[in-house]
């Protein structure tokens, strides 16, 4: 009878998991020091080269040369539900100023929109080295649950997620809150006294500040706070509130819009109250697009200059893939377009 010979045991080979428990951080922070990245603290430096010392763990070569791989693509991620974002020109006019600018690097840019039924599966791929950088654009506080990512991968912002502006947030914006005391101003300065306004959600971030701005540029120009009812971005939300706004009964001479597409259905609205703009209700928006400029009378509007943005969000991913260290927020231009909705 044959007796096989006792196998030797294996030796133990250290795991980066273990050095990042024993240095008290998340596994992707220990492979940020591993592989040299500057966005981690002296401290945190120490404590995992001190765990790794201790369990003598080495870094595997192959893998580290996988992780680092480029595979010159940038992902521009939209966490909104699909018909919003195809009904929305805003988003059509920053993917085209990304891809524009892309064209321009040894970047590509592709197209996600997270899956409505099952969002993890989206962040996966972001996580997997599919691509080296993202840019995340979404009207709503959904693109919060995206600063996590930010933590491993270079991500811009199209809008400030909720919470503290830490280091790896990057946000590339127009100031709203400008915005809607621009468009405010412009009617007080046409001689406005009573303007109302209708918000975007103010679940998102510029619907609350064009609404902040709207009620600064009341109170510097020595007016009352107005009416205000909220709409969704839509037109047939700007409708809703618009006739929301009639049927409180309270006079109003002109109105600040958070959107061209919610001015378009409040014109609409308007209309149908038998209230005339310019005469009767002065109207002034934010976007400069096809919603501003096909109704009877051309709305006026803020211009923000979506295209630009999206380039810009393009140019500060592509640096910060290259490791540059650059500012946590950058604004882009904005200009008031007068048309015949805010006529004296």
């Amino acid at each position: 009878m044959t007796t096989e010979p006792p196998r030797k045991a294996q030796p133990w080979i250290p795991t980066l998991e273990e050095v990042a428990a024993l240095a008290g951080v998340s596994s992707s922070t220990a492979s940020r020091v591993i592989n040299g990245s500057p966005r981690v603290t002296e401290q945190t430096i120490a404590r995992v080269n001190a765990a790794i010392a201790k369990v003598g763990y080495v870094p595997n070569r192959a893998a580290r040369s996988l992780a680092r791989r480029r595979t010159q693509t940038v992902a521009m991620m939209i966490p909104e539900r699909t018909a919003e974002f195809f009904a929305d020109p805003y988003f059509a006019e920053v993917i085209q100023g990304a891809a524009m600018h892309a064209s321009s690097t040894e970047y590509s840019l592709t197209l996600l929109i997270e899956s409505e039924n099952d969002p993890e599966k989206t962040h996966q791929f972001l996580r997997r080295g599919n691509v080296d950088g993202a840019l995340i654009l979404s009207h709503h506080s959904a693109s919060s649950s995206y600063r996590e990512l930010a933590r491993t991968l270079p991500v811009v912002f199209g809008v400030r997620p909720p919470g503290d502006m830490g280091d790896e947030i990057h946000v590339v914006d127009a100031d709203n809150v400008a915005a809607g005391a621009l468009a405010t101003k412009h009617l007080a300065e046409r001689g406005r006294r009573r303007i109302a306004t209708i918000s975007g959600p103010l679940d998102t971030s510029a619907g609350r500040e064009r609404m902040q701005g709207w009620s600064e540029a009341l109170a510097a120009s020595g007016l009352e706070p107005g009416l205000s009812e909220q709409g969704d971005y839509t037109p047939a939300g700007g409708a809703d509130a618009a006739r929301r706004l009639v049927e409180a009964d309270a006079p109003f001479d002109a109105l600040f819009i958070a959107s061209a597409q919610m001015a378009s259905g409040a014109l609409s609205a308007l209309k149908e109250a038998g209230l005339r703009v310019p005469e009767d209700v002065a109207i002034a928006t934010v976007d400069n697009n096809v919603f501003s400029t096909s109704t009877t009378p051309q709305l006026t509007t803020v211009d923000l200059h979506t295209g630009a943005k999206g380039a810009a969000m393009m140019a500060t991913v592509v640096r910060l893939i290259k490791g540059e260290q650059i500012g946590v927020e950058t604004l882009v231009p904005m200009e008031l377009i007068e048309r015949a909705s805010s006529a004296a």
